[in-house]
């Protein structure tokens, strides 16, 4: 190494003169596209996936806590879920769906810090209830006639607690750990929101650190996360070969069957988006990963757990007649 290389006027990877830098007050979101009329198609899109969003997750939160029918762990764990869902896709969405419409698509430093922790936080909270909703159905399933006794709120309320607790460790230390990096060759972020692999993407200082705790951080979350599911759902798997009735079956199939989905949708995303190596990064195809499942999957989640599962729909036809009766006393 040259004598050069090694003076502390220049940075480890990219050798930045240190009168280069600049203090960056704030950063520059750039995006899908700078098409007017794509933009406005794209507003339109996510408003309306948001909106949906909304109503079907806090629609769920408010069904489980107003019907006594749902009053079990399992619908506790879902209504969680819900609310995370709301607050995972609040962080990112209403900025992006400003930034459509704006032609300044600044976000101030601060912001983009705090974008980071929460969007990081539910998102690794997310990945701990799932883990956490899998013991629940096997409890259920395996010690049907002992879960009232197991499943207490001493067990299902640390369980949540600690899937926050989780989320929050997790997303400060690649707070940290990004912004502690220099910002000095551009501002310009290829994303719409603040990720951290596109931050990383525009730092001068040396990023090796920061890409080893996204891979070892992100991949045992996954790992242990992925574990969990495995084995309650092979547990699951064996108490239904031993089943004799053919409706049982069918109604642990229908309810399993819909958390199954929801797990693998989003692990999926999430480990083809930051369990790789960094030569694999590609900003245009992340994003669109990106959105899919910090936008789209909390859309879809009501309609996964809800749908195929008729205590939920029963709730919602009883919450509808109630609504219908009272209008009609009101006329």
């Amino acid at each position: 190494m040259s004598e050069i290389s090694r003076s502390p006027l220049y940075y480890d990877v990219q050798r930045i003169p240190v009168n280069n830098v600049t203090d960056i007050t704030m950063f520059i979101l750039t995006g899908f596209t700078n098409d007017a009329d794509l933009q406005v198609f794209l507003f339109l899109l996510f408003l309306v996936i948001y909106l949906f969003t909304l109503i079907g997750n806090m629609g769920l939160v408010l069904l489980v806590f107003g019907d006594s029918r749902l009053h079990n762990p399992m619908y506790y764990f879902l209504s969680v879920l819900s609310f995370l869902d709301t607050c995972y896709s609040t962080v990112v969405t209403p900025k992006m769906l400003v930034n459509f419409l704006s032609k300044d698509k600044s976000i101030s430093y601060p912001g983009c810090v705090m974008e980071m922790f929460l969007f990081v936080t539910f998102g690794t909270t997310e990945c701990f209830l799932l883990a956490a909703m899998a013991y629940d159905r096997y409890v259920a399933i395996y010690n049907p006639l002992l879960y009232a006794v197991i499943m207490t709120p001493r067990v299902y309320l640390p369980l949540i607690i600690a899937s926050y607790a989780g989320g929050i460790m997790h997303a400060t230390i690649h707070t940290v750990a990004t912004f502690s990096l220099s910002f000095c060759a551009s501002n310009e972020v290829r994303h719409v929101f603040c990720d951290i692999p596109p931050l990383l993407a525009i730092s001068c200082s040396s990023t090796h650190i920061n890409q080893l705790l996204l891979f070892y951080c992100v991949g045992s979350i996954e790992i242990i996360t992925i574990l969990i599911v495995l084995v309650s759902y092979s547990f699951i798997l064996f108490a239904i070969l031993k089943m004799r009735s053919a409706e049982g079956r069918r109604k642990i199939f229908s309810t399993c069957g819909s958390h199954l989905t929801g797990v693998s949708i989003y692990h999926g995303t999430i480990l083809f988006m930051y369990v790789r190596p960094n030569s694999n990064y590609a900003l245009e195809h992340d994003m669109i990963v990106s959105i899919f499942y910090t936008i789209v999957i909390p859309m879809l989640n009501p309609i996964i757990y809800s749908l195929r599962n008729k205590d939920v729909k029963g709730a919602m036809k009883k919450m509808f007649e109630r609504n219908s009766f009272i209008n009609k006393l009101r006329f």
